[in-house]
């Protein structure tokens, strides 16, 4: 498999790039996006439907604070997908891409619904929370698979395809609660209950997936690591590698440490910005629409629309723009334009058909940025810990934004309305676009292996 994919890679340099790609490794792409798909669906059904929610949930009495409890609601929700994740990255560098990947899409599959049985305000938060851990574990594993597979020069259009599964979820999940919204007091309910289809995809993906063969090697010599340590033969520094805690690994070289420090940071950037700018965009939407005598939910389920055919756009484009002019740059620019375009739409525009457009501009940044880390991520660590590593970056930031959400809920409450609150929150991207420079650009490089 290495060898077809570098020679893939050579033969692809005078033709079309999608013919660089062979059979399996569409799909894998296709498994991974699929899984990235309904994690989209179900995250964004939550934003969705989270006002109407929390309205029969709560009492009369506090309906003022709905923003507050939507904020705690979605936090804790990102809090479980933080724990869940670093699990499932530790896991899939034990016990393979392929297998942790029907694991996490199973446990996803078996736990999304049940947030349409809630009864009151604390099972509502306890069943997001159980969520979080099942859909965390995802991406993480369906970024090292694609990564591995595909080869060096396409690796950041693999990233991108596999990516705009998310904004696929949430335009479906969009398009269908703008349907939905109308089928009476419990059609946020509903909208859960089709989040458990996934499991079905689980059936085509455990025979329509290769495993990972970097992955096979690595396991390979991680076993014979272990059983030369347990005899007592003196190890050197790559097999003394191979039997340390992948998470102990990753921490314990000073130059992964500190690329490790440096993503994090940019992850941080990505996700406060997501989950205390972008979840706001629908409703936020909405209640301009409400404002000039319009449908709140209507508007609302445009709004998501819009915004994430916007988010694919950029998914796909950060991928395909990294591969042709490399990682920094276009990182850079990513992070400058969503600092700009954040006023743009939430203080300075307020026709309902000129915010529709802004947000697809809006969108393509502020979401479209979260490819540089199935693109960037995977160049950066070998493949001993290359799971782990991804989901730390991907996952440990999720420890501090998930009090994104509940900041920006009690700026909108303090302030009374989103735009400032969108605006101080959405200072965060110059935190990314100051630390991206340091890390090591690694466009059509191999992956590294040591």
């Amino acid at each position: 498999m290495l060898n077809r994919v570098q020679g893939a890679a050579q033969a692809g340099a005078g033709q079309v790039w999608y013919r660089a790609i062979d059979r399996q490794q569409w799909k894998a792409l296709l498994a991974s996006n699929l899984g990235w798909f309904f994690d989209g669906y179900e995250t964004y059904a939550m934003i969705l439907t989270i006002g109407m929610a929390l309205g029969q949930l709560l009492g009369p009495g506090t309906h003022a604070g709905i923003p507050y409890y939507a904020g705690l609601v979605i936090g804790l929700t990102l809090l479980g997908w933080g724990i869940g994740g670093l699990v499932g990255g530790v896991l899939t560098d034990y016990i393979g891409r392929k297998k942790m990947m029907l694991v996490a899409i199973l446990a996803y599959s078996i736990t999304t619904g049940l947030s349409a049985f809630s009864w009151d305000l604390p099972s509502f938060i306890a069943l997001r929370f159980v969520v979080g851990l099942a859909m965390g574990s995802e991406w993480a594993t369906g970024t090292a698979m694609t990564a591995e597979l595909w080869p060096d020069r396409h690796r950041g259009k693999g990233a991108g395809l596999m990516q705009c599964g998310l904004g696929l979820g949430f335009f479906t999940a969009s398009f269908v609660w703008l349907f939905m919204s109308h089928a009476g007091e419990h059609a946020w309910r509903y909208m859960y209950l089709v989040g458990v289809l996934p499991g079905l995809a689980t059936l085509w993906m455990r025979a329509g997936i290769p495993e990972s063969e970097q992955w096979e090697k690595v396991d390979r010599e991680r076993r014979a690591a272990r059983a030369l340590e347990r005899s007592g033969a003196r190890l050197d520094d790559s097999m003394q590698a191979l039997t340390r805690f992948t998470a102990v690994d990753l921490l314990k070289q000073p130059d992964l440490r500190r690329r490790t420090i440096i993503a994090v940071l940019m992850s941080l950037t990505t996700t406060l910005g997501w989950w205390g700018i972008s979840t706001w965009v629908p409703p936020y939407i909405g209640a301009v629409a409400a404002a000039q005598g319009g449908s709140a939910q209507t508007w609302a389920s445009l709004a998501g629309m819009v915004y994430n055919v916007g988010a694919i756009a950029g998914y796909v484009g950060l991928g395909f723009l990294a591969d042709t002019y490399g990682r920094k740059p276009v990182t850079m620019l990513f992070f400058a334009m969503a600092f700009i375009l954040t006023p743009v739409l939430f203080l300075w525009t307020h026709a309902l058909g000129l915010l529709l457009l802004v947000a697809i501009v809006t969108g393509f940044f502020s979401l479209g940025q979260y490819t540089w880390m199935p693109t960037w991520l995977p160049e950066l660590y070998p493949t001993r810990i290359r799971g782990t590593a991804i989901a730390f970056c991907f996952n440990v930031p999720r420890f501090l934004a998930w009090a994104g959400p509940l900041t920006a809920g009690t700026l909108i409450t303090k302030f009374g309305g989103y735009g400032h609150a969108a605006v101080t929150v959405g200072c965060i991207y110059l935190l990314g676009l100051v630390l991206t420079p340091f890390l090591p650009e690694t466009v059509g490089k191999p992956l590294p292996k040591e």
